[in-house]
């Protein structure tokens, strides 16, 4: 049984609390999921401000509420305990609740703008090669050493990142790995965890829609550094200009990486192509089926976090080399029938898309024509929009702009912003089409036998969000679907 008493250890409070012992029989911000003996912790959000919902979570059972401002007329079963900040609390007293999980195991965590999804996979995957339980909490999944659980949010809420590891400590894993997203270091999704370490990816304008400007977006991604305690690590990517500024003020022990010049961790592409990639990591050759420049950085990144926690160099490149990376990270699919390549990716920022772009136009054969389809997400950053349109076309033989999770925007005002960003001359290379569906089938025409038709944005999503619903659809099924009618249709 919990206590109130205890799970407000270290929470900073503007009232007092009962003198007598109250058990908690749960933890919530959601007055819909209240139960009876609950504690639920009014959370002013960006739509809307819990306090409204205490009326709700008292009829639910709740009999504590955690806020930032007492209500009149609360019933005398009721227990009010008054904090400074709602968020910084809930976070503590999730990992009050579930008995501080992140200090029973090695918690890794990844942040930056690109990079965070594959490095924790990876690393997943390289515990599972090798043996060991781990735990991994990503954008496309959650792993409790074998079992998977779903993923809605790149961090989740603070509630379900405790009970998630806390179901990791109790299947016996020893590490895991988790992405930490700018949200959730500003809305203190993560205060009260333990980190043994964090590592850096890169830095590229994405979430402005958010933080505004760059500065506050690079302010925040250092925070998590700088709250790192001093027996944690801090690897960071030195060929990213903003990785030596992660390093200030953190006490935490520094590591550096780079394909360019020394550093604690140096790596060398020998050579690139759709088949994957061969490298040198410190002397030793590597053949990987990740393929491109950046995944060369997150195969890096993932050997320096295995190699400060103490593991064998050789046997840690030798399970990394059959890697398979994350699911819609560069994801092929190869047409049986023709010369014809698919690639399904995430690409859903400017700095994305044209890495993505700039491996594949490095990596195609003579005579290849690249077909990309792209779209913008709705409720999103509207100034990458037209970078990405601009991206796109610059970069493509031939370019569609489609829906892209439009949410509450009409999709053909996305479009026509993307659009915007394409000058006059290379107009001819788009075409506009609203329907992905569409969109994806006239790609795989418009290049021919000899195409690479890059499908980004979407990736592992097997979804559309059309307003408030979340209707099936799936890049990769899409793209298969057709190169199999294609084949049905010329035999």
């Amino acid at each position: 049984m919990k206590y109130l008493q205890d799970i407000l250890t270290g929470v900073a409070l503007t009232s007092r609390i009962p003198a007598q012992a109250v058990p908690v029989e749960g933890l919530c911000f959601d007055s819909r999921q209240v139960r009876p003996g609950y504690a639920f912790v009014a959370i002013r959000g960006t739509r809307a401000d819990g306090h409204q919902f205490i009326p709700r979570a008292i009829e639910n059972g709740a009999n504590i509420i955690i806020g930032e401002v007492q209500p009149p007329g609360l019933p005398p079963h009721v227990h009010w305990v008054g904090v400074p900040d709602a968020r910084k609390a809930l976070a503590l007293m999730a990992a009050n609740f579930y008995d501080r999980p992140s200090e029973k195991l090695q918690l890794i965590g990844v942040t930056g703008t690109n990079g965070k999804t594959t490095t924790v996979t990876l690393l997943y995957q390289l515990m599972a090669g090798l043996g060991i339980k781990a735990g991994l909490l990503s954008t496309i999944e959650n792993k409790i050493a074998s079992h998977t659980v779903s993923a809605t949010h790149t961090t989740p809420d603070p509630v379900t990142v405790n009970r998630l590891l806390a179901d990791m400590v109790q299947a016996g894993c020893e590490y895991a790995f988790m992405e930490v997203s700018s949200h959730a270091i500003d809305q203190h999704r993560i205060d009260g965890l333990r980190f043994a370490g964090a590592v850096f990816t890169n830095l590229t304008p994405e979430h402005l829609d958010y933080h505004k400007d760059m500065k506050t977006y690079m302010k925040v991604k250092k925070s998590f550094f700088d709250s790192l305690p001093d027996d944690a690590f801090a690897l960071v990517n030195i060929d990213d200009k903003h990785g030596p500024v992660m390093w200030q003020n953190t006490r935490a022990r520094r590591f550096g990486l780079s394909l360019r010049t020394m550093a604690d961790f140096h790596a060398r592409i020998q050579a690139n192509g759709l088949d994957g990639l061969q490298m040198t990591v410190e002397g030793m050759e590597v053949h990987a089926r990740l393929v491109g420049r950046f995944n060369a950085y997150n195969l890096l990144t993932a050997y320096a976090v295995a190699r400060i926690l103490g593991f064998d160099a050789r046997q840690v490149l030798t399970v990394l080399s059959n890697a398979p990376g994350a699911p819609g990270r560069f994801e092929t699919i190869r047409d049986a029938h023709s010369h014809r390549i698919g690639i399904v990716d995430y690409a859903h920022t400017p700095d994305a898309l044209v890495k993505v772009l700039d491996t594949i136009l490095e990596l195609r054969r003579p005579g290849y024509q690249v077909v990309t389809v792209v779209g913008c997400g709705g409720d999103r950053d509207k100034t990458k929009r037209p970078l990405m349109g601009a991206i796109a076309a610059e970069k493509s033989d031939q370019a569609i702009f489609t829906e892209d999770n439009p949410r509450n925007e009409d999709p053909d005002r996305i479009i026509a912003e993307m659009l915007g960003g394409v000058p006059p001359a290379q107009r001819e290379k788009v075409l506009t089409i609203r329907d992905r569906r569409t969109a994806i089938r006239t790609a795989c025409r418009l290049g021919g036998d000899k195409a690479i038709i890059l499908v980004a944005g979407k990736g592992h999503e097997k979804y559309q969000i059309v307003r408030d619903q979340k209707i099936p659809f799936d890049d990769r099924e899409e793209l298969i679907r057709e190169f199999e009618r294609t084949m049905k249709a010329t035999n």
